[in-house]
């Protein structure tokens, strides 16, 4: 991701707000693991470049190593390029694994109503598109599966059994028998 600065509005340092190299609004700010901003000039996470047109493989191969990291808001970033470059027929899909990612995401910084309703979100959207094409382990991921660790960390999180949430801990394994 490319930035500039122009002096639009409130945002960057001295007042200049974040701009792509198109001109639209991004914030450059460093990220933690979780994707929270960090004061400019701190050293953050690498972030992941938008619009990376991977294959699903490559998607989901990626999405794992970044779950596993404990950096599901970076696995969501990648969810949503193949939400938005795949084929229509698999949108409802990826836009729910990067739910389920976001999800985990707000569980892990103890936001306990985001992180339940994203993962519940995101388990319904899965769940919806093995109902919609009767596919259960699309690209070698267990669909069921993840449906059932979305709605019990949704559960754990709300009851307050989760404790604190780990997001490396509590990631998801997204393929079949991994």
């Amino acid at each position: 991701m490319s930035s500039t600065s122009s002096s639009a509005s409130s945002g960057g340092p001295a007042g200049a707000r974040d701009r792509d190299g198109e001109g639209r609004a991004r914030n450059a700010r460093p990220r933690d693991g979780l994707g929270r901003p960090l004061p400019y000039g701190t050293d953050g996470v690498p972030r992941q470049p938008e619009g990376v047109v991977r294959t699903p493989e490559q998607t989901v191969v990626e999405a794992q190593a970044l779950l596993d990291a404990g950096k599901p808001f970076h696995a969501h970033e990648v969810f949503e390029d193949a939400w938005k470059s795949g084929p229509e027929a698999e949108r409802t899909l990826w836009r729910g694994l990067a739910q389920l990612a976001v999800g985990l995401t707000h569980a892990a910084r103890g936001n306990v109503t985001g992180g339940a309703r994203l993962l519940r979100r995101g388990a319904g959207a899965v769940e919806e598109w093995v109902a919609d094409t009767g596919e259960r382990t699309p690209y070698g991921m267990d669909a069921p599966g993840l449906v059932a660790w979305a709605r019990e960390l949704a559960d754990a999180v709300e009851s307050g059994a989760a404790g604190a949430v780990d997001a490396a801990e509590r990631a998801p394994r997204l393929r079949v028998g991994a």
